[in-house]
C-alpha cells in the first residue's frame, strides 16, 4: 500500500485549468481517470487526510503510484478526452457499465444496392440503420413480418439473393407478395431503395403520413370499383396499425426523447433507458455497475451519457434526454451531447406530466432490475466462492485462488501443435485475458514436453513484465508528478482506438512500451491447472522450477476419473462429485480444451486449403482462381507448359515461370483415403475425385 504523501505534485506544479487526470499504480497501468474545470482543486482534495476519504478513494489512493494530468482548453474537450481514456485503459476504479445482455436491434442496410432488414447485434456498423433496442428478437420479427404487407423490402441473406437471382426465381416471400422481388428485377434498385426509405421514415416515427395516404388511396379504389385493391389496402392499413399498438403512445407525436433512471446501493447501481420515438417507446435496454469509486446520481448519470452515446451521432442521439439528476456539468454534457448530434439537444430533468409519469415507471424498472441483479450475484457470489474455498482446502493451499490459469495441448496425430491459456478471475472466464500458443520448440506429438514448453513461455513473459515494471529494483519510486504532456487538445477530442484484428494475441510478440494498459502476463495466477495427469503436472512444476517460481501452486485434472494431481504425490486428491469446487475445476478444464481444440481446428483447416500456388510472390487470390478455373486442377496446371501457362488472362511470363518453378519444387500431395472402405481417392484428370 502506497503512501499518497510519497507521490504528491508540489503546490505549484498543478494548473488550475481543465483538464482530465490519471493515477497510476506501480507497474505504470492506469487504475483511474478522472476530468475537472480546475485540476489543482479536484487534484488536492485527493491527498488530504486519508481518514476523510471515502472507503473507495481511499482504495484508489494508497493503490496509485503516480498521478498525471493533460491539459484542455474547455470542459467538452475534458469530457471527450475522459470518455476516450477510460474506453482506451479500461481503469479498475472507474465505474463500467456492463450490459445485462446483448440487445438486438432492427437494422436497414442502407450501404447496400437492395437494402436487407435484418436483426442485429453487437457493435454498431457503418451504413446502417438501427432501430431499437428491442427486448426480444421476436418482438422485431412479428413487428417487421406486419410491415411488409406495406414496404415489401428485402429480407434475405446474400446468398438466398444471389441463388434467386441466378435461377430468376424469387423466394416465397416474393411469391406471397411480402417482398418487392429485386432479385429478378421486378423492381428497379432505385424503386427499392425508395421503399426502403418509407420503412425507415416509418419506424422512425412518421406513421402518420403514410396511413392517411392509404386511406385515401383505398377510398379512390372504393370510389372506382376496384374492390380487391381497395381490401388490399384496407389490410395494409390494419397491418400498420397493429405495428404502431406494439409500441404504446407516451407522449406527445412529435417527442423524441431517451429517459434515464437510475436506482442504487450502497454498492451496486442499476441503469434504465427508454427509447422514445415519435411518441412511441421504441426500445428499452438496462446496466448494471460496481460502485468502484465514490461517485454520486449525478456522476453516475454523466457516465451512463457517456456509454450511451459516446459511439452515436446524428438521430441516434434524440433531441431531448431526460435524467433524474444533471450532472456536475450539465452544460459542458449539452455541448457534447448537441456535437454528437449535430443540433442542440436538451439535457433536464422532468418536472410534471406525461414525462415525469413516464421517468416514474422507467424508475420503477431500474430499481426492479437492480434487485434482480442483486438476487442472482447473491446465488452466484456463493456459489462461487464455496468453490474456491472448497479447492483451496483440497489442495491445502493458504487463500482462496482467486486467479486460476489453466492450460491444454492439442493436436492431431502430432501436426499443427497447439496449446491455450484460459483464465478465471473470481470462478468467472475473464476471456479478455485467454491466450494461445504454437509449440515451438520440437516438431511432433509429446503433450509433457508441450506443457513444459508452455508454461516456461508464460511465466518467462511474467519475470520480464516484472523486471521491466521495476518492481524487483530496491530504490524508492521516484516522488512527485509525472510531467502533464504537452498535447494539442483537438488531437485529443478524438484518439485513435488501439488496432489489432487478433483478439488474442501472439504471446511470444515483442511487448509494447510502457502506455498504461494492462500487460498480456503482468498478472500472476495462485493456481496454475493442467489438463493431465502426473507427467503433465510434473513438467509444469519443473517449467516454475526452473524460472525460480515457487508460491504459485500446481495441479492437474486427469479427464479419466476426474482425479485432482498434485506435484510429488503418488496418489490423486479425490473431490466429491457433488463438489463445486470440482465443478469449477471441470469447467476451467473444459473451457482450456475448447479454446485449444478452436485454434487447432482453424491451423489444420488453414494448412489442408494451402496450396503450391501460395509460393509465388505477388501471385493474389484472383489469379490464382484464374489458373485453376483455366486448367481444371493444380494436377493439369503443374503438367501444363510456361507458354500454356501464359495464355490465361493477367498472368505474364515471369510470372507463369515462378508458377512453374513453384509446382517443380512442391512436394507431392499425400493421397486422400476413403475411411469407409480403405480406397485411395486419386484426383482425375478433370480435378475431380473418384
Amino acid at each position: 500500500m502506497a503512501d499518497p504523501s510519497s507521490y504528491r505534485p508540489k503546490p505549484g506544479q498543478i494548473p488550475d485549468s481543465p483538464g482530465v487526470y490519471k493515477f497510476r499504480d506501480e507497474h505504470r497501468r492506469v487504475i483511474y481517470v478522472g476530468k475537472a474545470k480546475n485540476l489543482r482543486q479536484r487534484l488536492a482534495n485527493y491527498f488530504q487526510d486519508l481518514a476523510a476519504l471515502h472507503p473507495r478513494t481511499r482504495t484508489m489512493v494508497t493503490t496509485a503510484a503516480s498521478v498525471e494530468w493533460t491539459v484542455v482548453a474547455t470542459e467538452v474537450e475534458a469530457l471527450q478526452l475522459e470518455y476516450s481514456w477510460i474506453k482506451e485503459f479500461d481503469p479498475r476504479f472507474n465505474v463500467k457499465y456492463r450490459d445485462d445482455k446483448s440487445y438486438p436491434y432492427l437494422a436497414v442496410t442502407l450501404d447496400e444496392e437492395f437494402p436487407r432488414v435484418q436483426v442485429m447485434r453487437g457493435a454498431k456498423k457503418k451504413g446502417v440503420r438501427y432501430f431499437g433496442p428491442y427486448g426480444h428478437a421476436w418482438a422485431i420479427r412479428e413487428t417487421v413480418d406486419l410491415m411488409l404487407r406495406v414496404f415489401p423490402v428485402r429480407t434475405c441473406s446474400a446468398g438466398v439473393f444471389k441463388n434467386a437471382a441466378r435461377t430468376g426465381r424469387p423466394c416465397l416471400l416474393g411469391y406471397i407478395g411480402k417482398c418487392s422481388a429485386p432479385c429478378v428485377g421486378r423492381v428497379t434498385p432505385e424503386e427499392h431503395r425508395e421503399l426502403a426509405d418509407d420503412f425507415c421514415d416509418f419506424m422512425a416515427g412518421r406513421t402518420g403520413t403514410y396511413i392517411r395516404r392509404l386511406e385515401k388511396d383505398m377510398m379512390a379504389a372504393a370510389e372506382e370499383m376496384e374492390y380487391e385493391r381497395a381490401a388490399r389496402l384496407r389490410d395494409d392499413v390494419e397491418a400498420l396499425k397493429r405495428a404502431m399498438e406494439k409500441s404504446a403512445v407516451v407522449l406527445a407525436d412529435a417527442t423524441d426523447a431517451d429517459l434515464i433512471a437510475v436506482a442504487e446501493d450502497e454498492l451496486e447501481a442499476a441503469v434504465q433507458i427508454f427509447h422514445v420515438r415519435g411518441g412511441r417507446v421504441r426500445g428499452q435496454r438496462g446496466w448494471v455497475t460496481d460502485k468502484v469509486e465514490n461517485v454520486d446520481t449525478s456522476g453516475l448519470v454523466e457516465h451512463a451519457l457517456q456509454q450511451l452515446y459516446g459511439e452515436e451521432t446524428g438521430d441516434s442521439v434524440p433531441k431531448e434526454v431526460l435524467v433524474p439528476a444533471l450532472p456536475e456539468d450539465p452544460d459542458a454534457v449539452s455541448q457534447w451531447l448537441a456535437g454528437r448530434r449535430g443540433s442542440q439537444v436538451s439535457l433536464r430533468i422532468p418536472q410534471r406530466g406525461d414525462k415525469k409519469d413516464l421517468m416514474t415507471t422507467v424508475q420503477r424498472n431500474a430499481q426492479q432490475a437492480l434487485g434482480l441483479h442483486k438476487t442472482k450475484r447473491a446465488s452466484d457470489l456463493t456459489t462461487r466462492s464455496r468453490a474456491l474455498e472448497e479447492i483451496a482446502e483440497a489442495l491445502g493451499l493458504d487463500t482462496a485462488p482467486l486467479r486460476i490459469e489453466c492450460f491444454d495441448i492439442s493436436h492431431l496425430q502430432g501436426d499443427d501443435v497447439v496449446a491455450s491459456m484460459v483464465v478465471f478471475e473470481d470462478g468467472l472466464a475473464r476471456k479478455s485475458e485467454y491466450r494461445r500458443f504454437q509449440i515451438k520448440g520440437f516438431e511432433g506429438q509429446d503433450d509433457v514436453r508441450s506443457m513444459h514448453e508452455v508454461i516456461g513461455r508464460r511465466f518467462k513473459r511474467y519475470l520480464q513484465d516484472k523486471e521491466r515494471t521495476g518492481e524487483w529494483e530496491e530504490t524508492p519510486a521516484p516522488t512527485g508528478p509525472v510531467p502533464a504532456p504537452q498535447t494539442d487538445p483537438a488531437a485529443l477530442a478524438d484518439p485513435a482506438a488501439p488496432t489489432g484484428a487478433d483478439a488474442v494475441p501472439d504471446p511470444d510478440a515483442e511487448p509494447r512500451e510502457d502506455d498504461g494498459r494492462p500487460k498480456r502476463f503482468a498478472y500472476p495466477p495462485q493456481l496454475v491447472v493442467v489438463d493431465g495427469g502426473q507427467p503433465q503436472v510434473a513438467a509444469a512444476k519443473r517449467a516454475l522450477d526452473e524460472l525460480g517460481i515457487d508460491d504459485i501452486a500446481v495441479c492437474g485434472l486427469a479427464k479419466r476419473l476426474e482425479e485432482v494431481w498434485l506435484p510429488d504425490d503418488d496418489d490423486p486428491v479425490v473431490l466429491p462429485r457433488s463438489s463445486e469446487g470440482l465443478y469449477l475445476l471441470q469447467r476451467v478444464r473444459d473451457e482450456a480444451h475448447r479454446f485449444a481444440i478452436t485454434y487447432q481446428r482453424a491451423k489444420r483447416a488453414k494448412r489442408i486449403r494451402s496450396s503450391p500456388l501460395d509460393a509465388v510472390a505477388g501471385l493474389g487470390e484472383t489469379r490464382k482462381q484464374a489458373l485453376i478455373k483455366h486448367f481444371g486442377s493444380v494436377k493439369k496446371l503443374k503438367q501444363a507448359t510456361i507458354d500454356e501457362i501464359c495464355e490465361v488472362p493477367g498472368i505474364g511470363r515471369r510470372t507463369a515461370e515462378s508458377v512453374a518453378v513453384a509446382l517443380a519444387s512442391a512436394a507431392p500431395a499425400t493421397p486422400a483415403v476413403n475411411t469407409a472402405t480403405g480406397e485411395i481417392i486419386e484426383e482425375d484428370d478433370g480435378g475431380s475425385t473418384t
